[in-house]
């Protein structure tokens, strides 16, 4: 298989292994045709409440697997990140209106200028380790 269908099918395996873990946790998942809005899918977790979902992830090869940059965030109550980081094997389930503690706006010139990146470390995220946040 070449280089350019592993780096453009990586992003969907890895939507589809998130959203295998939310069903085998017993969420109900909607997955979005178009990710215009920075939502990948939805997850029902009772009969009033939705939350959005936005799936990152870093390969078992990248160079700074625990890097993530160049995120658009809607900082609201129902939007959820995931992170999974697969050299380890690890997800992170991180609410966006935690991002102003935890995540810097970069703020160099171009493509990611007002942007957030967020370095996801072994210590200090611990708690977003746990998939029931998202029934909270």
């Amino acid at each position: 298989m070449g280089v350019f269908r592993n780096n453009a099918s990586f992003g969907k395996r890895n939507e589809y292994a998130v959203i295998a873990e939310l069903m085998k946790r017993n969420f109900d998942v909607y997955q979005t045709l178009v990710d215009d809005q920075g939502i990948d899918c939805v997850i029902r977790v009772d009969s009033t409440k939705y939350l959005d979902i936005q799936i990152k992830a870093s390969s078992k090869t990248a160079t700074q697997g625990r890097n993530f940059g160049g995120l658009n965030v809607d900082l609201r109550d129902n939007y959820y990140f995931i992170f999974y980081v697969e050299e380890q094997d690890e997800f992170y389930i991180i609410p966006s209106v935690d991002f102003k503690k935890l995540w810097r706006k970069t703020t160099k010139e171009g493509k990611h200028k007002g942007k957030y990146n967020v370095v996801i470390r072994k210590k200090g995220f611990e708690q977003y380790k746990d998939f029931e946040i998202l029934r909270r």
